[in-house]
């Protein structure tokens, strides 16, 4: 179904559905933007309250900070129903774009913010929260860049604690590290008050770019270190953590990919066990799928301690991008296969990507993406995993009765309950404009 309310916000025709949480079956928070009659962006807020979504709303406060006219909200996370926080981008009076933050408590958003501290830290005009996730109502940490008076990209990291977002400060040792002066986050993973992991990159002296974790313990963030291993997987050098997830405190995995020549690209995944980080190894199985030697982890869910599902892409011989799966038991890595049915659905389409996983219990999650069909047209898919097996990918049900534009896509899915997912999406009407979609599983 078309996301209830932003018909009548999209006045310009280009909206698009780009985050969503759920924190208790039926009870989800999305988040997006769309377009004014000028041209503008403007984030949107919706609500899932008892399995009905309510009429998407502008993000309080948003319009008094977006005068330059293009604000996202691009993470969301729900610790439960009716308490989530957001987080995302704006482009001020003169043109500088910021990150800001938000929170819903019990059920109501307060007005969107100007990260805490980030304005300060941002003279190079250039930031954006990248990721949000709570471990509890009110403490949850958000992730992402900005750009110092140098022009440097630098990580952006800040939390909130009973609902107050704080100041965001430096990456403890990351400077040490950042030699190059680019990093940023990607991906944070809380699992309670005070207990996150974050990845991103950073680059060193020698102009390489690398992959870092740091953690948070008991409310204070340790050192960030980088990924162990990956100095001898990136020989050519640039790598990234791009996806991060954690079940407990201190047992998280984390996925992204590292260079092995100028352009040849590979997927890793690492996980951490009881606070101590393992050796980055490239995904098992990915070589014998990858011989165009272009692989990335785009989504990674952890269920519980060392039982994680990944999806990413690869490259076949002929050049076509493939969406393949992965899943570690018992900490213990699996081999990747080709996400099951999306060939099948593109046919000589030649493309498909998952964009995101999420998981209920170990082995059983699902997935959503986007696939090329035979008339090159873009269409959203989702595919499922049963006790460890997924089946054949599916188109999204009901569609294509509304992708008259032909360019849809799968954006992002959440799943709080057994066979309880919500899939969060675009699609172009019959008059080419880019609207938003959500699909239930109960």
């Amino acid at each position: 179904m078309e996301l209830p309310g932003v018909g009548s916000l999209n006045k310009g025709g280009n909206s698009g559905l780009l985050a969503l949480s759920c924190g208790s079956p039926g009870n989800c928070a999305a988040g997006g933007y769309y377009q004014l009659s000028g041209g503008q962006r403007q984030a949107f807020v919706a609500d899932e309250r008892r399995g009905s979504w309510h009429s998407a709303v502008q993000l309080p406060g948003i319009g008094t900070l977006n005068k330059g006219g293009d604000a996202r909200v691009l993470s969301t996370s729900c610790a439960s129903a009716g308490n989530c926080a957001a987080g995302g981008t704006y482009r001020d009076a003169s043109g500088r774009y910021q990150a800001f933050v938000a929170t819903e408590k019990n059920g109501r958003w307060s007005k969107g913010i100007l990260a805490p501290g980030s304005g300060t830290l941002n003279k190079g005009g250039d930031a954006a929260v990248q990721s949000v996730s709570c471990g509890s109502a009110g403490d949850c940490a958000a992730v992402g860049y900005y750009r110092d008076g140098a022009s440097h990209r630098q990580a952006l990291l800040l939390n909130s604690q009973n609902g107050t977002w704080r100041s965001a400060k430096p990456v403890p040792g990351l400077a040490a590290l950042n030699l190059g002066n680019d990093a940023e986050l990607n991906s944070v993973s809380c699992t309670g008050a005070g207990g996150c992991s974050a990845g991103g990159f950073y680059v060193d002296n020698s102009a390489a770019f690398q992959g870092f974790v740091v953690t948070e313990k008991n409310g204070m963030w340790g050192s960030a270190r980088e990924m162990p291993g990956q100095g001898t997987l990136n020989v050519g050098g640039f790598a990234a953590v791009t996806v991060i997830s954690c079940a407990s405190a201190g047992n998280c995995s984390a996925g992204g990919l590292y260079h092995t020549g100028p352009t040849q690209v590979q997927a890793f995944v690492v996980t951490e066990v009881n606070s101590t980080w393992g050796t980055a190894l490239q995904v098992p199985g990915t070589n014998t799928l990858n011989s165009g030697q272009d692989a990335v982890i785009t989504s990674l869910y952890c269920a519980s301690a060392g039982n994680c599902s990944a999806a990413g892409s690869y490259t076949d011989s002929l050049g076509h991008t493939w969406p393949f799966v992965a899943s570690e038991k018992n900490g213990t890595w699996g081999n990747a296969v080709r996400a099951p049915g999306v060939q099948k659905l593109s046919g000589i389409g030649g493309f498909g990507e998952i964009n995101s996983v999420s998981c209920v219990s170990a082995g059983n999650c699902a997935g959503a993406g986007q696939y090329n069909d035979s008339t090159s047209h873009s269409q959203a898919f989702v595919i499922v995993q049963s006790n460890g097996t997924w089946s054949g990918a599916i188109k999204v049900p009901g569609l294509l009765a509304l992708n008259k534009g032909h360019s849809a896509a799968a954006a992002v899915v959440s799943c709080h309950a057994p066979a309880g997912c919500v899939v969060g999406g675009f699609y172009h009407d019959g008059s080419s404009r880019q609207e938003p979609y959500v699909l239930a599983r109960r």
